[in-house]
């Protein structure tokens, strides 16, 4: 990953800053963009006093023109985008008749909107370079449903079949897409009132654990493509 750059959208967030460290410790020249600039500048500097290269873009996933300004920004100053990973997102488990409809709004306007917003301009780039990874992370509800989970579902299934077309869509560009399957991660994404479940952190997987396997997706070695990746806490094997 020797100065490659990547692109973390959803950079301030805890798997954002998990997979960046890992990154900039491999050598690669990492962005953060993210909409808390603040939390954002913290983990870049952090990464940036440990030695790695990491730099912060304001992103607001849900604006084009915020999507567009970034992606510019990046390949006019870094030259080029090798590796996009989407960390962002927001989480609805709750029952359908309890959900408000600016809620519902604003979880397929981030997860399904926001991710196609910001596929489509990295791609655009990775088009003109015929080289890329795209890492996508629709998460386990974005492959098998649960109680509760019907809005958020519908936005991460979104991701995965977007996802899924834009291969058929760049065969022939040199671009690689990942999805990942992931289990419950102990994030602040519990914390949510609009996350109604109980749960026990200490038995999920670590934002720390999933940034290797973003990694490991990412760094595979032409013309290999790890194409879909399930990962789940033991305690919830093959489900």
């Amino acid at each position: 990953m020797k100065d490659q750059v990547v692109v973390i959208a959803g950079g301030s967030g805890e798997i954002g800053q998990a997979a960046g460290s890992l990154f900039a410790r491999a050598g690669a020249r990492v962005v953060l963009a993210a909409r808390d600039r603040a939390k954002a500048e913290a983990a870049a500097a952090a990464m940036n006093a440990a030695g790695g290269e990491a730099y912060v873009a304001d992103l607001d996933v849900t604006d084009s023109a915020s999507v567009q300004a970034m992606t510019r920004q990046v390949a006019e100053e870094l030259g080029r985008i090798d590796v996009l990973v989407n960390a962002f997102g927001v989480g609805m488990i709750l029952p359908l008749e309890q959900a408000e409809t600016p809620d519902i709004e604003r979880v397929m306007q981030v997860n399904a909107t926001g991710t196609i917003l910001v596929t489509q301009a990295v791609v655009r780039v990775m088009k003109q370079q015929k080289s890329g990874r795209v890492i996508q992370i629709p998460g386990i509800v974005g492959k098998y449903v649960m109680r509760g989970s019907s809005v958020y579902s519908a936005s991460k299934f979104a991701v995965a079949g977007f996802t899924k077309a834009m291969v058929e869509e760049t065969k022939r560009d040199g671009i690689g897409f990942s999805l990942l399957y992931l289990g419950g991660v102990a994030t602040g994404f519990w914390d949510s009132p609009l996350v109604q479940m109980r749960v026990q952190k200490e038995k999920m997987l670590t934002p720390a654990e999933v940034a290797k396997a973003i990694y490991y997706a990412a760094s595979q070695p032409a013309p290999g493509v790890l194409n879909e990746l399930v990962i789940q806490p033991d305690s919830h094997q093959m489900v």
